[in-house]
């Protein structure tokens, strides 16, 4: 346990940083699965569901919650599979 008051109010604040970052992390796995599987099964809403995870990678990488080429990766590789049914 921190001693100083400083450190107590740095542990709160990372406490409370980590949780906003696992939720953003959680959102973005929600979101990949549900394209992924939209796009597995060929649904008409998964380019909706793309759209929408591609914009969560988007504000997670700018806040600095994943890196930037994680999610320029990560957006790729949706976009890449959608095109793929798309044909």
């Amino acid at each position: 346990m921190p001693n100083k008051k400083s450190a107590k109010k740095e542990l709160r604040k990372n406490i409370k940083r980590a949780a906003a970052n696992n939720f953003v992390h959680k959102e973005i796995k929600e979101l990949s699965k549900t394209a992924r599987k939209q796009i597995s099964e060929k649904s008409e809403v998964a380019k909706e569901t793309v759209l929408k995870t591609v914009k969560a990678l988007d504000k997670a990488s700018r806040k600095g919650v994943i890196k930037k080429n994680t999610a320029a990766r990560k957006k790729s590789r949706l976009t890449k599979a959608l095109n793929k049914i798309a044909k």
